[in-house]
């Protein structure tokens, strides 16, 4: 299998839009009508997250540049790979009864995990169960926390 020579260009985006759309789904799931407030959460984070978050790393580029460097490329892909990932999980709960999509983003969430961390461990030629472990390890604890913090909050306000 060919691995991608610079991972950097889509990976902060990747696992940003991830972690942040796996929390969305897991913490309102439990609200008065799931389906609408995950979808609609799901296009606000898809749009005003990810233009805050890709300039934000388009500046980050910048300012960190060591040579001549195309921070345009990175901020695009990153925007680019953000986008895609949030409205796979948005289509997944736009066709998908409630339970099955939230299960499908959860493997395809993990799995993009999952592999960057495999990428992680080959390239730093380091365990790659180590950086899968670490990683998963920092995700899933979050996917918990929010679907107990909107448990709580439903519980509280709904």
């Amino acid at each position: 299998m060919k691995l991608p020579k610079d991972p950097s260009k889509f990976s902060f985006g990747a696992t940003s839009s991830t972690v942040t759309s796996l929390g969305i789904i897991f913490g309102l799931a439990s609200s008065g009508n799931p389906q609408a407030s995950i979808i609609g959460s799901l296009f606000v984070i898809a749009v005003a997250d990810n233009i805050a978050d890709s300039l934000g790393i388009h500046i980050y580029r910048e300012i960190t540049a060591t040579k001549k460097e195309n921070t345009r490329m990175f901020t695009i892909s990153n925007f680019l790979t953000r986008f895609g990932i949030t409205f796979t999980f948005v289509a997944a709960f736009a066709f998908l009864p409630l339970a099955w999509a939230a299960m499908v983003c959860v493997v395809i969430g993990l799995g993009i995990l999952v592999f960057l961390s495999y990428l992680i461990g080959v390239q730093r030629n380091t365990s790659a169960i180590k950086e899968i472990l670490i990683h998963l390890g920092i995700a899933i604890p979050v996917i918990v926390i929010s679907h107990f913090l909107g448990q709580l909050i439903f519980t509280i306000f709904g």
